[in-house]
């Protein structure tokens, strides 16, 4: 008997110090973070089931939000109600991308599917698209009128300047499937493999995209660019890593805000140059108010039985954030002030 006793003491004295290493760990790698005070971001009915994937604004009030299964919604009260726009398809699509400047807009899709409207979205019609194109629409962007810029499942970049009549190849070669690609600004663009492997830069006037490889073991999930221009990555395993500003070359030390739930980290985007918000799979949403030194979670969005893909911001004042089977939060300051 006095041996059992022994040995059970022993097994829950090393099933404890097991416990604190655990704890230890958790707490060392960013553990349970602060809640937020007051949440901005409510939720919005939307009348789809549907995987929500890009969202564009025409001004202020006047926006559109595309998804799976020919999801095409509009609003016309800045986001607070949406109704569904139905159009006659020879099948179901994919709206992967859907942009707008002014009332000329463009939406992406697959199979390979292109849409223009220049009366703000009462009339779309048909691009017609080569059969010799390298891969399916991916991203639009309008760039004025007349203009857009086009993207591939497989990184190839075209640009057109009459409307969709022509389009000019950008790049001489695509980078191959991809998981995400995204573009600044200035025309740069970035796109991840579609197995995490390593991620590609394109700049205007190169004549192909420049590989690299990634500076870990952890598999990419997502990259973008910041408003100062360098770039940001997301990891599997919730890792998120900036661009050195003082050395493009080089990459600051990454961070893991959340040890015990960033496992799912999808997409990052700036509200201002310093609140940056981090979602996630299973309502995770995180913030940070210092351009990502320190972190806090918005865990009234917790309970939200969604993936949430997306976080587009169209200015500090206006926000929302897309996710599947038809999830929608919209960013309120006024919600977050009064809370």
């Amino acid at each position: 008997m006095h041996l059992v006793t022994t040995f059970l003491k022993r097994s829950i004295f090393k099933q404890a110090i097991v416990l604190f290493a655990i704890a230890l760990l958790c707490s060392s790698c960013g553990g349970y973070l602060p809640s937020i005070s007051g949440t901005p971001w409510q939720p919005v009915s939307v009348p789809t089931e549907g995987n929500l994937l890009d969202l564009s604004f025409i001004d202020t009030q006047h926006g559109w939000l595309t998804g799976t299964s020919s999801t095409l919604l509009e609003t016309t009260d800045g986001g607070n109600t949406w109704e569904p726009r139905n159009l006659e398809l020879d099948q179901t699509y994919r709206f992967n991308s859907v942009s707008f400047s002014g009332e000329e807009g463009w939406i992406a899709g697959q199979p390979s599917l292109l849409l223009h409207t220049t009366d703000g979205g009462k009339a779309w019609s048909r691009v017609p698209l080569s059969a010799k194109l390298p891969g399916s629409p991916n991203t639009v962007l309008a760039l004025g009128p007349k203009s857009a810029e086009m993207t591939t499942d497989i990184g190839a970049i075209y640009r057109t300047t009459d409307g969709g009549k022509n389009w000019k190849a950008m790049v001489e070669a695509a980078v191959g499937v991809i998981r995400n690609i995204a573009r600044a600004p200035d025309g740069r663009y970035v796109a991840v493999s579609s197995r995490g492997n390593f991620y590609s830069i394109w700049e205007p006037g190169q004549a192909v995209w420049d590989a690299h490889n990634r500076n870990s073991s952890r598999r990419l999930q997502s990259m973008g660019f910041a408003p100062d221009g360098r770039l940001w990555m997301i990891a599997r395993g919730g890792q998120i890593q900036f661009q050195d500003l003082t050395a493009p070359d080089a990459w600051e030390k990454s961070v893991s805000p959340e040890f015990t739930t960033s496992w799912g980290l999808l997409d990052l985007a700036y509200r201002t140059p310093e609140e940056v918000w981090v979602s996630g799979g299973s309502g995770n949403l995180l913030r940070s108010v210092d351009g990502g030194a320190t972190w806090e979670k918005d865990r009234s969005v917790e309970n939200v039985p969604s993936n949430l893909y997306k976080i587009l911001f169209l200015s500090p004042e206006q926000g929302f954030i897309i996710g599947q089977k038809g999830t929608l939060l919209k960013y309120s300051a006024e919600a977050s002030a009064a809370a």
